[in-house]
């Protein structure tokens, strides 16, 4: 029995149900030849197509590093592969399998559309050649198509889909499972080394870890100091009071069961307090948005989840689009988060609503900008949560904002930046502001002294714009 493993966006050994299987089954074989190999295949216009960042290709790079040698204590080697997109992986995997008489290739499923269409045309073949492809579920808690409301439908509001979520969860579903290390390999190479050049635009991630010793206790950190005070902290940016683990769970460098154990430490759901609650909220929503994708194919289409959405009239200036992607719109809260963005590759939560509200809402351009943008700046672009975020925004996509409710970017500063921390750490231009005016420095007196922008809308004006826009659009039917 010969197998290989196809690493995608599962980058770790602990707790990857595909790795796990294929130990144990090329184990099992008791064959003189077995052997198990593993792969990476970079697909550079592929990623181009889905705008994933520099930044999150670096975290790729220096990932794959620590992926070869966690595999090479396993007794796998990785081999990394390239071919253009995903049309080229069923023909590179036949040629692997071919090459070193593999039976069986094991992988976890993924289920955005271009991503199903592979595995697909992998399956079609691996089965020509005799080769056994098996998917198996690994990104979520509950595989999308389990969790089903009474109707036999799956959740359109995400309230519910928790209720469920929790209803049917039983610790032994968080449980994480570590892979055995291989006795014998006889397609063990010692010499095959991990190109780091990955043909692709890199930028510097170093911020980020790469090292999965560092990001479990960066994981346990959090859940142990930082969790209880996560609901009453989360919405203040000048706090650290947020995970930041969402890269790693965007790269499958951690696994969410991994995430609920060390949360949960043994505990039921119920049994946490009000800060952690919210924390397993938030990665029920992960989970919820990666459900949606599956049964609603239209959304990697890039098609809105409310039909009457597609009847909206985009009105905004399209020069404001880039002033909105360099923070210069004169709105220091959404300028101080593009900001944060643009340097670090990363977003505070509250902050992505608020500049996806300005941009749909204020500056009334289309939400399909602002979700490409996100993409092409995000260490931790995850397509389901970014795709789910930008709609809930625009109030275009399931369970969304209703679009009515329009946040006012001077109110969102003053509420959750209250002293201006977050915004001088940004705009250091606004340094000597005075607090009663860091969210509207226009009102300043010596407002003509700052190296700062007017701001290029009016806010109380595009709301009633927007207003009518979402009115219209919904009047005109599905």
């Amino acid at each position: 029995m010969r197998g290989l493993v196809w690493f995608r966006r599962d980058l770790r050994t602990l707790d990857n149900t595909a790795l796990i299987q294929a130990i144990r089954t090329v184990s099992d074989s008791q064959h003189d030849n077995q052997g198990l190999m593993a792969l990476f295949v970079v697909t550079p216009e592929q990623w181009k197509q889905h705008n994933l960042s520099p930044m999150q290709a670096d975290l790729i790079r220096r990932r794959l590093v620590t992926l070869s040698e966690e595999l090479k204590a396993l007794n796998v080697s990785l081999h990394v592969g390239t071919v253009a997109s995903f049309n080229e992986c069923p023909s590179l995997l036949a040629q692997l399998c071919a090459r070193f008489n593999i039976d069986q290739v094991f992988a976890n499923a993924e289920y955005e559309v271009n991503e199903v269409i592979r595995d697909e045309a992998t399956q079609k073949a691996l089965s020509a050649q005799q080769v056994e492809f098996s998917l198996l579920a690994d990104k979520c808690v509950f595989t999308p198509g389990t969790l089903l409301n009474k109707q036999g439908s799956y959740f359109k509001v995400f309230t519910p889909f928790k209720k469920t979520w929790l209803q049917r969860f039983s610790v032994e579903q968080s449980l994480v499972h570590k892979p055995k290390t291989l006795e014998r390999n006889a397609l063990l190479d010692e010499n095959m080394q991990v190109n780091s050049d990955l043909d692709y635009p890199t930028a510097d991630s170093s911020k980020w870890h790469s090292d999965t010793k560092t990001v479990i206790a960066e994981l346990r950190r959090f859940a142990i100091e930082r969790a209880s005070d996560y609901q009453q902290d989360r919405d203040f940016p000048a706090i650290d009071g947020t995970s930041q683990l969402s890269p790693y769970l965007a790269l499958g460098m951690l696994s969410v069961r991994q995430c609920v154990a060390r949360l949960l430490n043994g505990r039921h759901p119920e049994q946490l307090d009000i800060g952690e609650q919210t924390w397993l909220s938030e990665l029920i929503w992960r989970e919820f948005y990666q459900h949606l994708i599956y049964f609603e194919p239209k959304l990697c289409k890039g098609r809105a989840f409310v039909p009457w959405s597609d009847n909206l009239h985009w009105q905004g200036e399209g020069e404001n689009l880039a002033k909105w992607q360099r923070g210069e719109t004169g709105y220091p809260i959404v300028d101080a988060a593009m900001k944060q963005l643009n340097e670090t590759g990363w977003m505070h939560n509250r902050l992505r609503m608020v500049v996806a509200s300005f941009l749909t809402k204020d500056l009334l351009l289309d939400w399909h900008d602002g979700e490409a943008y996100f993409m092409s700046r995000l260490v931790d672009g995850d397509f389901a949560a970014n795709n789910g975020g930008w709609q809930w925004s625009a109030s275009t996509g399931c369970d969304a904002q209703p679009y009515f409710r329009i946040f006012n970017p001077i109110s969102q500063g003053q509420k959750f930046d209250a002293d201006g921390s977050f915004v001088k750490k940004w705009l250091p231009e606004l340094k000597d502001v005075p607090t009663k005016y860091v969210h509207c420095p226009w009102l300043w007196a010596d407002f003509g002294s700052l190296d700062y922008p007017e701001p290029i809308v009016d806010h109380k004006q595009q709301r009633e714009k927007a207003l009518q826009m979402y009115k219209d659009a919904k009047g005109s039917g599905d």
